[in-house]
């Protein structure tokens, strides 16, 4: 997936500056930023669902989004709704497709449970669930280990970083910036609409040691406040 120069504006205010990067297939890329940095804004982008006001995004292969807010149906159970989005995205076989979905997330003992019965964790299951039946190459996630307690969390993480070791490219948007440090091969820092950074975990640290040394030795959210300060952010 890559994005080039994407621009966005509602009104007088630009939710996005000529915003580039590239991810690479299997590669987890973490979006980080304060409120209004325009996260959510790049990934609604990605997934087709707001057209920029300049750029471009080239994908080679289908995308898959996860809202922050679970699209499902919580009176029905969890296999009526693999059906139904199956469905709606025209599978030629959507028993077939439902079937996938139930066994990859780990799902099927639950096929008969009303969602809205279920955990939160298992609810943010099925919404990747959803994300995932059209094979995507790409998966877009928006805050998705929000309202998780930490076991849930740890489920949630284990499955999507297997689904990038079979070769999905993942990008995710977190305001928790421990979370993007383990789970991010990749970091994208976002502020004010522009991309400040784009690199490692380990590569954003240097950085933080040349422009921030009095907080390079902190943790590492202490660390990236203080860069964004030092960027005048």
């Amino acid at each position: 997936m890559q994005a080039r120069e994407l621009v966005k504006r509602y009104g007088d205010r630009e939710a996005l500056r000529g915003v580039s990067f590239e991810a690479l297939a299997g590669e987890q890329v973490a979006v980080i930023g304060p409120n209004g940095a325009g996260k959510t804004t790049l990934l609604s982008i990605l997934a087709g669902i707001v057209r920029p006001d300049g750029g471009e995004v080239a994908v080679a292969g289908a995308v898959g989004w996860v809202p922050q807010q679970a699209a499902l149906y919580r009176r029905l159970t969890v296999g009526e709704n693999l059906l139904l989005f199956a469905r709606l995205e025209r599978h030629p076989d959507p028993r077939a497709s439902c079937e996938e979905m139930l066994e990859l997330t780990g799902l099927g003992e639950r096929r008969g449970e009303i969602v809205a019965r279920l955990s939160g964790g298992n609810q943010q299951r099925i919404n990747i669930a959803i994300g995932l039946l059209a094979r995507p190459a790409v998966l877009l996630l928006d805050e998705p280990s929000v309202g998780l307690d930490p076991r849930q969390r740890a489920r949630l993480w284990e499955f999507v970083s297997g689904l990038a070791g079979g070769g999905t490219t993942v990008v995710f948007s977190t305001h928790d910036i421990q979370e993007a440090e383990r789970y991010g091969g990749r970091l994208l820092v976002l502020a004010d609409g522009e991309a400040l950074f784009d690199g490692s975990p380990g590569e954003l640290r240097e950085a933080v040691r040349r422009e921030a040394p009095e907080a390079a030795d902190r943790d590492f959210e202490t660390a990236f406040v203080a860069y964004l300060q030092h960027r005048g952010h």
